[in-house]
């Protein structure tokens, strides 16, 4: 069986590192698996680029232009939202001719438009499509912040104030998948719930599998060490913070912040004992917000550094106020290391509260700065970081990922496509 997974970038992005975790499975699994992007980063001979033409920038560009004139010539969401009116028809390139299987991923920003995915729809290759995050089930957001529309009909979006971009794009979404059926791959229950409620998909196929994680090479280390490398100090707690860029109001920094100055009033020994460590971009911007001795590591593209970075830690914080199934948390348990998030989104499905973390109440700062003192001071730590490892085990173990997505291509496939 062959699998072409499509996805805007190859590297950069939540959305890039799962697919390219899948892709690794999948080929570690008896599956021939390549990935098709129009940001190619490497010269991994499983990964092809988009063939090199001026189109491309110019895709991006348009579409930001028809946002931006939307927007009325504001920069505010002018990246929170998505139209897909411009894009590269991949139907003709070899990759995709060669494949069994087209398995969609993350394919905005200029990459594939409503109307190259509708040709692809009607190739007579069966599809499946992974969502890391809403937008394949709405009009135009990525997340939807307590928006219901989409459960009938995206039309006045409250990212485009007064403006009917987002009633004419469902239009042309409804129009894509007119005919067609498909398979749509949530990473957590939770997107799969909403998933299901959107109106634009209520005769699709929907289902949950989690993103796949290696685990030789998320893996506990010496914690010592890894500080050492580091250059962050051996004699402290450390609490990590981790963000692609670190001040996204959406991974809820103003809750870490408030929480760690809510844990030193309590405990005022912890500035002589514990430490923040910030790995993202713009992590000097938060720093200095913090209470406590803070170590901005900015951002690291590293794998091999990036484990380092877990493995220093005694806890992570995820804040997020809205999530689907975030990789830097199956990263920390990987490493062995507790995590403390809010309860949204697919992060209840990950940490199980006291038992290998805490999951603190929906944008309490109180019960958040609660929870990073349960890991650290109130529970037995080795049996949270064992049961961190179990879970991960037992759920994104590449093996385990690998073999129901396979379940659902061969669902998804005619006998007389199913090469054998």
């Amino acid at each position: 069986m062959r699998v072409l997974i499509v996805n805007t970038s190859e590297r950069t992005g939540g959305a890039a590192v799962a697919a390219n975790r899948l892709m690794e499975a999948l080929n570690n699994n008896g599956v021939k698996a390549k990935m098709l992007v129009r940001d190619k980063e490497t010269d991994h001979l499983t990964v092809a680029g988009l063939p090199s033409s001026w189109r491309q920038q110019w895709n991006f560009l348009w579409e930001r232009f028809v946002i931006w004139l939307h927007l009325h010539f504001r920069r505010e969401h002018l990246f929170e939202v998505d139209m897909a009116n411009a894009g590269t028809d991949i139907t003709n390139l070899p990759e995709f001719q060669e494949a069994d299987v087209i398995h969609l991923h993350w394919i905005n920003q200029g990459m594939l438009s409503l109307k190259g995915i509708r040709k692809i729809l009607t190739s007579g290759k069966p599809v499946v499509w992974t969502m890391h995050d809403i937008w394949p089930a709405t009009a135009v957001c990525h997340y939807s912040r307590g928006c219901e529309q989409y459960l009938s009909q995206c039309d006045q979006c409250p990212l485009l104030p007064g403006d009917s971009l987002a009633r004419q794009v469902w239009r042309r979404k409804v129009q894509m998948l007119n005919g067609q059926r498909l398979t749509y791959v949530c990473c957590s229950e939770w997107l799969a719930g909403e998933a299901k409620k959107s109106a634009l998909l209520k005769d699709q196929r929907i289902v949950s599998i989690p993103n796949a994680i290696d685990t030789r090479l998320y893996r506990p280390q010496d914690k010592k060490q890894a500080r050492q490398t580091l250059d962050l100090p051996t004699d402290r707690r450390i609490i990590l913070f981790v963000s692609q860029r670190v001040t996204d109001p959406r991974k809820g920094i103003s809750y870490f912040v408030d929480a760690v100055s809510r844990l030193v009033q309590q405990h005022p020994e912890m500035k002589d004992n514990t430490g923040v460590a910030i790995l993202g971009g713009h992590a000097e911007e938060v720093a200095s917000q913090l209470a406590l001795p803070s170590y901005p590591l900015g951002y690291v593209s590293d794998p091999s550094r990036i484990v380092n970075v877990y493995n220093a830690a005694d806890v992570f914080v995820l804040p997020s106020l809205e999530d689907n199934l975030p990789n830097t948390i199956m990263e920390a348990m990987a490493c062995g290391v507790p995590c403390v998030g809010f309860h949204v989104g697919g992060i209840p499905e990950m940490i199980t509260h006291q038992v290998n973390g805490y999951v603190a109440k929906e944008r309490d700062a109180a019960d958040l700065a609660q929870g990073i003192r349960y890991v650290l001071a109130e529970a037995d730590y080795e049996t949270l970081s064992r049961d961190c490892l179990h879970q991960v085990a037992q759920k994104y173990s590449q093996q385990s990922v690998a073999s129901r997505y396979i379940e659902e291509y061969q669902n998804s496939m005619t006998p007389k496509m199913l090469k054998r």
